[in-house]
């Protein structure tokens, strides 16, 4: 990386709504802390001279009950920073729950993009579980370095819903929390560095996941952008958001205490106004002000926000705090620090009472506005207040700890003044972004480069007595076609010669622009045996052994760097090692195994369940991709390696988008390649376990068995004529 003229850095962040310009905070739980972080951390790599460029993709959203500014495909940030915005699925807005589906497809969408630009990223830094399991797929394919910011963590939120009584069922059916923690495991596995914010947010939520390792864990935490969070200035003006509160209060001119938060149960604010509601004391000493995202009517809210609020509205009720407690509808991001500066001024107090708090941002910008702070003792505040020493930690669900800090906040002015030059004059050294961005640059320069090479390098050919003699051609036709034909040898391919010698014909006949591979769980021998066999010419691309091993025709030439590509991790004595400490599973015979491959029968009546034989793996620190079908086969591979990222390793090198790339299988061990932007059909005498990817847009259920079904798909995509399902132009490398 030294010897580049700057960093080219590539932010993934998949959910929410993010724009350079009046973010919505506390819309919906998705437009938040991390909509901000990852803005706020662009603009201030961009600053930095070291970067050229950074680009922070997200998804496209065009929805008439958002701002259009979401649907433009690019946003200018800086001269050196800029949103993208890609395809992800529908083009409506739609919660992170349930954007996984469309996540293969935003993968390809990047992919892409990156060819449409010319130039690789030096490294691609994610955002949450879900741009993690892009990121992971992605930077897999380039070879580039991984670092990931995970926000929030899957395991962390399962245990903390089960604590609170909520049923499993329950929380898999609302959060899909199984496929979001088995991304999470396999970013962490995947990536080369993972930033995290606090201390106990490496030990205690990373701590918990079978792949942590704690030596590719940094701590940096986030920093606040001090050119609009700053004390208050000497010719300060009231905010016009005053006039707001005013409404509300009696005596506007008492101290504020202020929380601000999403409406969210774990923020707990209501526990605040109980503790505000039963002290008259604190009543009269200060005035509580809710900041609690925007609303226009709480009825036509999600059911969690709706809730919170209800039950904040009772209990203001309750205690008659009507005069005390300001609760406004609206208010905008570039109001916030003047909250901040209205809370100074008045010498009030900011607090944030959450049960459980991973960073706590609004605590930082609070003081370096030179407010003092109060906050839950749980993760990031436990480290602002080491770091700032600017006010007291509460539990916080004690009452009486809660009105007493405040109370102290609030009448011990000496103690006020130092708690708030404390934190102004800390804020700076440990919590402005361009410390953070000081020691972010330090830990990325370290990072390995490893890039897959944009053509084959001169490799040595297998010997001619090798290859067998049949329909050999004389050249490869990658670098000419237009579209490509990817088949899966069993059960797709060959098993009708009929509809097979049908399809030879097509194919020899309709020129010379469309490429022909496999993609098979067979080795390389294997697979040119049983093709001699059935009398199919050499196909232009062979993806064997189940992506571990890629080879081009017409003389069988290794691709070294694919290898070298998915050697990252791979421990194939530590995983049979492993495997023999499970019951019910033995391996399958020695010619069937690879360098990159452990294939085993399950006999699924004595085994233990896929997923516990991956979690056994992977407490193990063992980094492996299984792939599982028909019930008793399972192939073991390095994290890097399937027949899916085979494909897209191999549209990428030869510079061909992946939508003109017709892909056919018909097992388990096919949906690595049928899922995402590529065409896909799916044989009638398929496996059960493929039949989850029905509804997927790009994924045809064929009438016809075999090749009988493959040319049904010839047709259906028009695949010799328009591509009439996808994209017609080229893309140029």
């Amino acid at each position: 990386m030294s010897n580049s003229p700057g960093l080219y850095i590539l932010l993934v962040s998949v959910h929410g709504l993010i724009r350079g310009n009046n973010l919505e905070l506390g819309r919906d739980a998705d437009t938040g802390g991390q909509t901000k972080y990852v803005l706020e951390l662009a603009q201030a790599l961009a600053a930095n001279p070291q970067v050229e460029r950074v680009d922070l993709v997200t998804r496209l959203v065009n929805d008439p009950k958002v701002s259009p500014d979401y649907a433009q495909p690019l946003e200018i940030l800086s001269d050196k920073a800029r949103i993208i915005r890609l395809n992800c699925g529908p083009r409506r807005y739609l919660r992170k729950e349930v954007l996984w589906p469309h996540l293969d497809n935003f993968a390809d969408e990047l992919l892409k993009h990156l060819r449409q630009i010319g130039k690789l990223p030096h490294i691609i830094h994610t955002h949450y579980a879900d741009a993690g399991y892009v990121g992971c797929r992605v930077a897999g394919w380039l070879g580039i370095p991984l670092v990931h910011t995970g926000h929030s963590l899957g395991r962390v939120k399962q245990q903390r819903l089960l604590e609170h009584g909520t049923k499993s069922e329950t929380i898999e059916n609302n959060f899909h929390i199984s496929t979001r923690i088995e991304a999470e495991e396999t970013t962490l596995a995947s990536a080369s560095l993972i930033i995290a914010s606090t201390h106990q947010e490496v030990t205690q939520q990373y701590g918990i996941y079978d792949h942590y390792q704690p030596e590719r864990m940094v701590v940096i935490p986030p920093g606040v952008a001090l050119e609009r969070f700053y004390p208050v200035p000497k010719n300060w003006q009231e905010p016009p958001i005053y006039e707001q509160l005013k409404r509300f209060l009696i005596d506007p001119q008492k101290p504020i205490i202020m929380a601000l938060s999403r409406a969210a149960m774990r923020k707990n604010v209501g526990t605040l106004v109980k503790a505000y509601g039963e002290d008259s004391q604190l009543r009269h000493l200060a005035n509580l002000v809710l900041v609690l995202g925007n609303r226009d009517d709480i009825t036509t809210m999600e059911s969690g926000p709706r809730q919170v609020l209800t039950e904040i509205f009772q209990l203001i009720d309750r205690y008659d705090l009507y005069g005390y407690v300001a609760y406004p509808k609206h208010h905008s991001a570039d109001e916030v620090p003047e909250l901040y500066r209205l809370m100074a001024k008045t010498r009030g107090v900011f607090i944030n009472p959450a049960l459980t708090e991973p960073f706590g941002l609004t605590l930082i910008e609070a003081t370096a506005c030179g407010v003092p702070i109060i906050a839950t003792s749980d993760g990031g505040p436990r480290d602002i207040l080491a770091a700032c020493n600017n006010g007291m930690l509460i539990d916080p669900l004690n009452i009486k700890q809660i009105q007493d800090a405040l109370k102290i906040a609030l009448t011990d002015t000496e103690q006020w003044q130092r708690w708030s030059t404390n934190g102004l004059n800390s804020v700076q050294q440990h919590f402005s972004w361009d410390s953070h961005v000081e020691k972010y640059l330090e830990q990325v320069l370290q990072l390995p480069q490893r890039r897959v090479q944009p053509r084959l390098s001169p490799l040595p050919k297998a010997p001619a007595a090798d290859l067998p003699d049949w329909n050999v051609p004389d050249k490869n036709r990658l670098p000419t076609a237009d579209r490509f034909l990817v088949c899966e040898i069993d059960n797709t391919l060959l098993g009708d010669q009929e509809a097979l010698q049908k399809l030879i014909e097509q194919l020899r006949n309709k020129g010379n622009n469309i490429g022909m591979g496999i993609a098979t769980g067979r080795n390389l021998q294997s697979s040119l045996q049983m093709l001699e066999e059935w009398r199919f010419p050499m196909p232009d691309l062979l993806i064997v052994s189940t992506g571990s091993e890629i080879y081009y025709g017409p003389q069988i030439v290794t691709d070294t760097n694919w290898q070298r590509h998915i050697s990252y991790h791979w421990q194939a004595d530590a995983v049979r090692k492993a495997m023999e400490e499970l019951p019910g599973v033995a391996m399958q015979p020695p010619e069937v195994q690879g360098k990159f491959k452990l294939s085993y029968f399950i006999d699924e009546t004595k085994s233990i369940s896929f997923k516990e034989i991956m979690r056994h793996l992977r407490r193990h620190q063992l980094h492996v991709k299984g792939i599982y079908s028909h019930n008793m086969y399972l192939d073991l591979l390095p994290i890097r390696a399937s027949k899916g990222d085979a494909i897209r390793y191999c549209a990428l090198k030869w510079g061909l988008p992946i939508k003109r790339f017709l892909v056919a299988g018909a097992s388990g061990n096919d949906e690595s390649m049928l899922a995402g932007n590529t065409l896909g059909v799916v044989v009638s005498n398929y496996s059960q376990e493929i039949e989850k990817l029905r509804n997927y847009p790009q994924v045809y259920f064929a009438q016809g068995q075999y090749a009988w079904g493959i040319l049904e798909a010839l047709d259906r995509y028009d695949f010799f004529g328009t591509l009439s399902h996808t994209e017609s132009e080229m893309i140029a490398v």
